[in-house]
């Protein structure tokens, strides 16, 4: 027995195809958008990040030159001091001065002197040049300073270069 086919089923397919293919250009319409939306801002920070990198680097510059320009007026300073106590008659005075003159330069940067004569050695601190062997000394004490040790504030800016004392067995 032929089967009956209901009238209009291929035209709702139709519709309902056409309407779904619709809702779909609508859909890819608005996401598309939303991509370049999201593309611009994405752009935008980018922009943004670089100017932002570009006026860092610049302000960077300028207070590396700022610092280097403090330090040479420093240093011209004490040139100038340098060359006044050559001049002089009696230099001791002016290099006095200049001494005078440079000490309150390094403690005005915070540099503190590493006294370390007589106390126990430090790796942190000191750099052992040489030990020598003593029949009645503490081990380990220093002895002498060859070169001064200096700190910035609480971190090392040269360690004291010493010679130790060695206990003799």
């Amino acid at each position: 027995m032929p089967t009956k086919k209901p009238t209009g089923t291929k035209k709702n397919t139709q519709e309902t195809a056409h309407h779904t293919i619709k809702k779909l250009e609508e859909e890819n319409t608005q996401l598309h958008q939303e991509i370049m939306d999201k593309n611009d801002k994405y752009l935008r920070t980018l922009a943004d990040f670089q100017n932002y990198q570009k006026r860092m680097e610049k302000e960077l510059q300028a207070q590396k030159e700022d610092i280097k320009k403090k330090y040479l007026l420093e240093l011209l300073d004490l040139t100038e001091l340098l060359k006044k106590a050559y001049e002089d008659s009696d230099p001791k005075s002016g290099l006095k001065l200049l001494l005078e003159n440079l000490d309150k330069f390094l403690e005005k940067e915070g540099i503190t002197y590493i006294d370390c004569k007589g106390k126990p050695f430090n790796y942190q601190l000191h750099n052992a040049i040489s030990t020598i062997e003593q029949s009645e000394c503490v081990d380990g004490t220093i002895l002498d300073e060859i070169k001064k040790g200096y700190l910035v504030g609480e971190k090392l800016l040269r360690p004291a270069h010493v010679i130790v004392a060695k206990k003799k067995p």
